[in-house]
């Protein structure tokens, strides 16, 4: 702690980093790259399937262990980043996933490309939050982390909807392993650029002895949830092994919590989580990307089997909301992140949303894209990016540098947590909503063009059904927002980060900078 006091006032005073902002271009470009991955390989999965000659039963897995890895070893990834240093984690992430991208790419079979699919997992979860720290710690300029953390919350919501044009494109036009190979290049201009530009302000690791427990707890915990959710999709909620894994989640997360209330040097330390206004953004933005993503898989289904998209068309169909995004996160939220109190931002963010899936709620068979989908789209991607954009940067805000990796770790478990959670559940609501509507209206469906049409109109019954179920969780996480998130404007809540007794110095250069 002293060694952070005494140099990190001089970096923020004296002689900010110079590199910060090429930094940021690489830190983003991995930010993009990992995004992208849970989506570019979606689009790509149907010919994927065939060549590798890969079951019906288990092409899941080409999904499921990229998030299994990834969620489950976020928070050890975090840890990780924090002693060996956010630099030298960020660089390893970056070779890593490049290796586990090639590996992918050239698969010849299932067992191949699951292994594949974990690494990339893997090597993701310790990128990811080494990539938001290292931002938390570079820019500690008020302004400057305002412009930051907005390219990074555009890029961190709007991603996802970029791989779906960026899978449907090289899907069709080359081939589905060049949705793996893309990452390559990717990953290796974003680490030899880290490697070169990147200077970690010194004295913030934490060198305590790895909380191993907590590590084997966590791990298990966090991946029991996650493939509980993934099985509820396929196989129901009332599946013995979904319930299992339910059950053993439940008892190895509660088992995790009470290992780290008593270790000297706990994995997640509970000051982190407990905090009123971190412990309100992990909740708000995870139950966020609950109704984001399995809005994006409706209308994902909506545009190509209901209006007869093609896979690039729909990506591209997803472009207004990125473009949203983009105006949230870099205009309104860094415009007004100095200005306002961030609760101020999140949950008007987050009703704007709610106000773009409400509009979804109205879709028809013969619905129009121009009058419907795109400003709904527009709505949703614009409330989205500017919620983000403060969420991601006050993430981190308070904590100790010494546990900025572990902090930056649980907004990314919040996502990919958040993600399970929507695909499983909406998903479920949908699928129990079309076939109710199915069953009551076929018996009347005369002739084969009728049932298909009745099937149809079913199907969009499902998706509107359970996007009232994310309007409503949205309206929740923007309660969430507005009620816990106290932290002020920036510059007052620096002032009362800083003035807390003998740390005054370190708080002001390094935590107060995180948000």
């Amino acid at each position: 702690m002293s060694e952070t006091a005494s140099k990190a006032p001089g970096v923020r005073e004296n002689a900010p980093d110079p590199g910060r902002w090429k930094a940021l271009v690489f830190i983003a470009l991995a930010q993009l790259m990992v995004v992208l991955d849970a989506t570019i390989v979606n689009i790509a999965l149907p010919s994927a399937q065939q060549d590798l000659g890969i079951s019906d039963g288990n092409r899941q897995w080409v999904v499921t262990a990229y998030a299994l890895a990834f969620g489950g070893l976020l928070l050890f990834g975090g840890r990780i980043s924090d002693l060996w240093g956010r630099k030298r984690a960020f660089v390893v992430g970056l070779a890593g996933f490049a290796a586990a991208s090639a590996l992918g790419g050239a698969a010849t079979n299932e067992a191949m490309m699951f292994g594949a699919r974990a690494l990339q997992g893997a090597f993701g979860a310790l990128l990811a939050p080494a990539a938001l720290s290292l931002l938390a710690v570079m820019f500690t300029d008020a302004k400057e982390r305002a412009k930051a953390f907005g390219v990074y919350g555009a890029i961190a919501g709007g991603g996802a909807a970029v791989g779906f044009i960026l899978g449907g494109v090289l899907t069709e036009y080359l081939d589905w392993r060049w949705t793996f190979f893309v990452n390559i290049p990717f990953a290796l201009v974003a680490a030899a650029g880290a490697y070169f530009v990147i200077r970690e302000p010194g004295g913030s690791r934490n060198r305590s002895p790895l909380d191993i427990p907590g590590v084997v707890l966590s791990t298990l915990g966090l991946v029991s949830l996650v493939y509980g959710f993934t099985r509820a999709e396929s196989h129901g909620w009332g599946d013995s092994v979904t319930v299992a894994m339910f059950v053993a989640s439940a008892v190895l997360l509660i088992a995790f919590i009470a290992t780290e209330a008593r270790v000297k040097a706990p994995l997640l330390p509970l000051r982190v989580v407990t905090d009123r206004n971190r412990g309100g953004i992990y909740l708000s933005l995870g139950l966020a990307i609950i109704g984001m993503f399995g809005t994006f898989l409706f209308l994902t289904y909506y545009l190509q089997i209901v209006q007869g998209y093609s896979p690039i068309r729909t990506g591209f169909a997803f472009l207004p909301m990125v473009a949203g995004m983009m105006v949230g996160s870099t205009q309104i939220g860094t415009r007004l992140m100095t200005r306002v109190p961030a609760r101020l931002l999140m949950g008007p963010g987050f009703l704007v949303a709610a106000l773009g899936l409400a509009l979804l709620t109205q879709m028809e068979i013969g619905s129009s894209y121009t009058s419907l989908v795109l400003p709904s789209m527009l709505l949703l991607g614009l409330g989205m990016g500017t919620a983000f954009m403060p969420a991601m940067s006050l993430a981190t805000q308070g904590v100790e540098p010494r546990d900025a990796g572990v902090a930056s770790a649980m907004v990314n478990t919040s996502q990919q947590v958040g993600g399970a959670i929507g695909t499983a559940l909406l998903n479920t609501i949908a699928a129990s909503a079309t076939t109710a509507y199915i069953t009551d209206h076929i018996a009347s469906a005369a002739g084969r063009s009728q049932q298909q049409l009745v099937q149809l109109e079913g199907m969009v019954h499902g998706y509107t059904h359970a996007i009232w179920f994310a309007v409503g969780i949205l309206v929740v996480a923007a309660v969430i927002a507005l009620t816990f998130v106290n932290a002020g404007s920036p510059g007052g809540a620096a002032v009362a980060a800083s003035a807390e007794g003998e740390e005054t110095e370190t708080e002001a250069a390094v935590p107060v900078a995180l948000h």
